[in-house]
């Protein structure tokens, strides 16, 4: 397997900048609330944070010197929200050199159509920009607490997948939580790579076994640079494992899969 000879210095002047922090081997350990059946989240070498605009003002540059190696921050909600700091967080973590990339949060009384509209029309597709993540869960803080048919569910998904994929050119990462995993996705095939969200035990004993790009392990967590509590995430692999994600935009489980169909960065 190699890179096409047109993609290969491409792909890595994307990537260099990013590859800069990872001779730290220092584990970021703030956590208000650590709770012991995560343990092991905290020892992964690739440890990242999510954010909206509950954090305010974030200084990305302290972040990445404590050891963050990733950020994914709220961009859309729905077809008619973009989070306020999402603009002026892009800009900065970009300057800081630390691997970001957008999420959608998806709301489901609103058309999937709109949604994807909405998701094109306020996020950047910069090639350097981690797969965009669909943020999957029932909307029980909002008016719309309807729960449609795991039919009609995938039928939107399945839609704001193609669009997201289409629009940035990666294929996008679904993060769910656990209701939502049991009553729509488990026992579904994905092409796509996996956020879980288990803030008390291991992702496998509450997701079926379901395998996972990220796992987001706190939402009590702090960190220089932020303030507050902010959600920490790891990678669930090796520093290598993590500079193939970077280099391809895929979990490197599936690139292989994936690569006949011309998807994962152009790996041939």
């Amino acid at each position: 397997m190699h890179l096409s000879r047109f993609l290969r210095p491409v792909l890595f002047a994307l990537v260099l900048p990013f590859l800069a922090g990872c001779g730290a081997t220092h584990i970021i350990k703030g956590d208000n609330d650590p709770h012991p059946g995560v343990a092991r989240a905290r020892a992964l070498p690739i440890q990242g944070i999510d954010v909206s605009r509950y954090q305010g003002h974030i200084d990305f540059a302290a972040a990445r010197d404590s050891g963050t190696r990733f950020v994914y921050m709220k961009a859309t909600e729905g077809a008619d929200y973009v989070d306020p700091n999402f603009r002026g967080n892009w800009e900065a973590a970009r300057r800081a050199g630390l691997p970001r990339g957008a999420y959608h949060f998806m709301t489901w009384c609103s058309l999937a159509r709109d949604q994807a509209d909405w998701f094109k029309a306020n996020v950047p597709s910069d090639p350097d920009q981690l797969p965009p993540v669909l943020d999957l869960e029932w909307n029980h803080q909002s008016s719309c607490t309807r729960k449609f048919s795991p039919e009609d569910t995938m039928e939107k998904i399945k839609l704001m997948l193609t669009e997201m994929e289409a629009h940035t050119g990666k294929i996008p990462i679904i993060y769910t939580d656990i209701t939502f995993h049991r009553d729509v996705l488990q026992g579904l095939y994905f092409d796509n790579g996996f956020w879980l969200r288990s803030v008390a035990a291991e992702p496998h004993t509450r997701y079926a076994n379901r395998d996972h790009t990220f796992w987001q392990w706190t939402q009590t967590g702090t960190m220089p640079g932020v303030r507050g509590e902010v959600d920490r995430n790891s990678f669930y692999g090796t520093e290598a494992e993590w500079v193939r994600f970077l280099l391809t935009g895929c979990d490197p489980r599936i690139a292989d899969r994936l690569q006949p169909l011309g998807k994962c960065g152009g790996l041939k």
